[in-house]
């Protein structure tokens, strides 16, 4: 059974840092691309960042970068989602996905998904 389990959400203050881990098991993803979502009350589940199955690449939606840093694990079966700089609007509820394609920010082309996990942040 695939499952791809999120940890590490919470409640923080504007400002703080928060980083969120996300364990595959059920097969090997060390030939997928992994990627965050996020998804606000009453918004759309939107992307905000992926890395490639090799690790040589790493992409952000703009309201990130700068902030967010993803990383995959030795074994590459664990990605990490650091958070800095954290403001209210990052306030969601966190996914980890798996895609087979390299590169794609598409919520459509991630076959694999955890339940997620409760990252809020208070001003």
């Amino acid at each position: 059974q695939v499952q791809l389990v999120e940890s590490g959400g919470g409640l923080v203050q504007a400002g703080d840092s928060l980083r969120l881990s996300c364990a595959a098991s059920g097969r090997t993803f060390a030939r997928y691309t992994m990627g965050w979502f996020r998804q606000a009350p009453g918004k759309e589940r939107e992307f905000v960042g992926a890395i490639t199955w090799t690790g040589a690449t790493d992409y952000y939606t703009d309201s990130v970068k700068g902030r967010f840093t993803i990383s995959r694990g030795i074994g590459k079966n664990t990605v990490y989602l650091e958070m800095n700089s954290l403001t209210p609007d990052d306030t969601a509820v966190y996914y980890c996905a798996a895609s087979a394609s390299y590169t794609t920010t598409r919520i459509s082309e991630f076959d694999y998904w955890g339940q997620g996990t409760q990252v809020t942040v208070s001003s």
